[in-house]
């Protein structure tokens, strides 16, 4: 589910920025940023975060401004005098009288170094109380967008079961339509006076109760209530993605035994309003 959170404090010296944000994925993809001078904190937080958000593709960026002037860069020095050393011995020894011994003694490897600063336990419980500020922003981002989708399940889910009961008259309609066809395709072929009423009565039944809907027509308000129980709760999207499935069962069984164009068209709306369900309900967590 998509998600922002930002946070800001002072900690010692510096000035720490964490920023959380997030997109739809089935499964948690945590990128985690931090400085350097934080990496052996990052399993712990690392942990922590993938505990409370779960899911969703996550870029997390925790970054700190200096509030006072601060070395980045150190100088070994027992290393250059060492060097220095060795390269006067041998400028004296070849007799070079001028040398730079400053410009050449930079340019050495591991003479200049980068400046470790260690964060105290202290500093981190701080920096840490600044992460769960900017997740509960985030978390709080991500509860508005769940309830705007629970308003949007709720509104799809009762318009397949207004489409569910308009189905009910041409249902009722559809047994006098087919039997009337029948019929006279049947005239057609054999002389009204050679037809067997009470054959043709009982093979009309037959036909019809292989196109009865009845039961998927309940199972139908059965799973939709179910869906709407889900809603009321602490909703999980692989539930709900089961329960969906259910419903799309029966509207494609109804659909199946329709055989008839205004149930026809009241199952497409069905099919259309459920899949617009289904494309919300991976951002479900």
């Amino acid at each position: 589910m998509t998600g922002f959170g930002k946070a800001e404090g002072i900690v010692a010296t510096r000035k720490i920025t964490v920023e959380i944000r997030s997109l739809n994925s089935k499964q948690l993809d945590l990128n985690l940023r931090i400085p350097s001078i934080f990496r052996e904190k990052e399993l712990e937080m690392r942990s922590w975060l993938s505990d409370n958000i779960q899911r969703g593709k996550a870029d997390v960026l925790l970054y700190y401004e200096s509030l006072e002037a601060e070395k980045r860069m150190g100088i070994n020095k027992p290393l250059m005098e060492s060097y220095y050393y060795d390269l006067k011995e041998i400028a004296d020894k070849v007799g070079i009288d001028k040398v730079d011994y400053l410009n050449a003694l930079m340019r050495i490897p591991d003479v200049m170094r980068p400046e470790t600063h260690e964060v105290h336990e202290d500093e981190w419980k701080s920096i840490m109380q600044i992460v769960g500020e900017a997740y509960q922003r985030f978390d709080a981002y991500r509860k508005t967008e769940g309830e705007k989708l629970r308003k949007e399940f709720a509104q799809r889910i009762d318009h397949i079961r207004q489409l569910r009961n308009e189905i009910l008259e041409p249902m009722k309609s559809r047994v006098t339509r087919v039997r009337e066809k029948l019929l006279t395709n049947l005239e057609e072929m054999i002389p009204p006076d050679k037809v067997d009423l009470n054959r043709f009565e009982q093979e009309i039944i037959y036909y019809l109760e292989r196109l009865d809907i009845s039961e998927e027509h309940q199972r139908l308000d059965v799973n939709c209530h179910h869906f709407f129980e889900e809603l009321k709760g602490e909703s999980q999207g692989k539930k709900m993605g089961f329960i969906s499935q259910e419903i799309g069962r029966e509207i494609n069984t109804i659909g199946s035994k329709a055989n008839d164009a205004e149930m026809q068209r009241i199952v497409v709306q069905m099919k259309d309003e459920l899949e617009k369900i289904k494309e919300q309900i991976n951002n479900v967590l």
